[in-house]
C-alpha cells in the first residue's frame, strides 16, 4: 500500500486524484495540503507541509512552480519522494530539482499520461526504422482555445524523444509560412491547433513514398493525468535518490 500526501488536494487535479485513489486497492491518500480547506475529504487537510504530521511514502504535487523550493526543502528534510506534476519550470528551477534529486527520489514528466509516455517509446521505435528509410516526420497537436503556449510541452517532449534517436541532428520547424522553400530532410515539423474544448490530441506522422504511418493519442479528460500520477507515486515509493521519469515508471507497471 502506497501512502500518499496530495499537495493541492482541493484543486481540480487534486480532486480528480482523490476520487481515483478511492477505487485503488494499492494506494491511499493519508493527508492533503491546500490553502483551501472548505472541501471535505476522507483525509486531514493542512494548509502547509510543515503543519502536516502524517507519515507518508510519497507526495504528489499538483500546485504551482512558485512553490517548488518549499516542496524540495521539505522533501529532502523528511526524505519523502515527490512526484512533480507541475510544468513550466525555469532553467534555474530545473537545476534546483537536479540538485535535490541527489538527496531524495523525485519524478518529473512533461506529461503524466501513461498513454503519452508509451507513445514516446513507440515513436522512438518507429523512428529507428523509418527515418533511415527517408520518411518525413511531422507532429500535429490540438488543444482547447484557452491554452496559452504553442506548441504544447508534450509535443516538444515527443519531438525530443524522436530527436534523441536521431542523435539530435534534426531541427524543429514551427512555421512554414515565413519562407517559400521545400521541406528539409533533417527537420521535424510541429503544428498547433487551438479550438473548442479539446483536452489534448497529439498525432505523429511518418510520411514516406506512397505510404503514411500515423501514431495518435487522444485525451478525453484530465483523469488520465491523475491516473498516471498515482502510478508514478507507486513506482517512486522506496526508490533511491535520483531524478526519475514516467518512462521508467511504465517499465514497472
Amino acid at each position: 500500500m502506497t501512502r500518499i500526501i496530495m499537495r493541492g488536494c482541493n484543486g481540480k487535479m487534486g480532486q480528480v486524484i482523490t476520487n481515483l485513489v478511492k477505487d485503488d486497492a494499492d494506494a491511499v491518500i493519508v493527508a492533503g495540503i491546500d490553502l483551501n480547506t472548505s472541501i471535505e475529504n476522507d483525509y486531514p487537510v493542512f494548509t502547509s507541509l510543515d503543519e502536516c504530521d502524517v507519515d507518508a511514502d510519497v507526495v504528489i504535487d499538483f500546485t504551482s512552480t512558485k512553490l517548488l523550493t518549499e516542496m524540495l526543502d521539505w522533501s529532502v528534510k523528511k526524505q519523502v519522494p515527490v512526484v512533480l506534476c507541475t510544468t513550466g519550470y525555469s532553467p534555474e528551477q530545473l537545476a534546483e530539482i537536479d540538485e535535490a534529486s541527489k538527496k531524495v527520489a523525485l519524478l518529473r514528466s512533461a506529461n503524466m499520461s501513461l498513454g503519452i509516455n508509451l507513445i514516446m517509446k513507440l515513436v522512438q521505435a518507429a523512428t529507428n526504422v523509418l527515418a533511415q528509410a527517408g520518411y518525413d516526420i511531422e507532429i500535429v497537436e490540438r488543444h482547447h482555445n484557452q491554452k496559452l503556449d504553442a506548441p504544447s510541452g508534450t509535443a516538444l517532449a515527443i519531438a525530443d524523444a524522436i530527436n534523441e534517436v536521431l542523435n539530435n541532428e534534426y531541427a524543429y520547424k514551427y512555421d512554414r509560412s515565413t519562407e517559400r522553400a521545400k521541406r528539409e530532410k533533417k527537420e521535424i515539423g510541429l503544428s498547433a491547433v487551438r479550438g473548442g474544448t479539446i483536452v489534448g490530441e497529439h498525432e505523429i506522422i511518418f510520411a514516406g513514398t506512397d505510404e503514411v504511418i500515423e501514431i495518435k493519442h487522444t485525451a478525453y479528460s484530465k483523469a488520465i493525468f491523475g491516473k498516471g500520477a498515482v502510478e508514478a507515486a507507486k513506482f517512486l515509493k522506496g526508490q533511491a535518490p535520483g531524478l526519475y521519469n514516467m518512462s521508467q515508471a511504465i517499465k514497472e507497471i
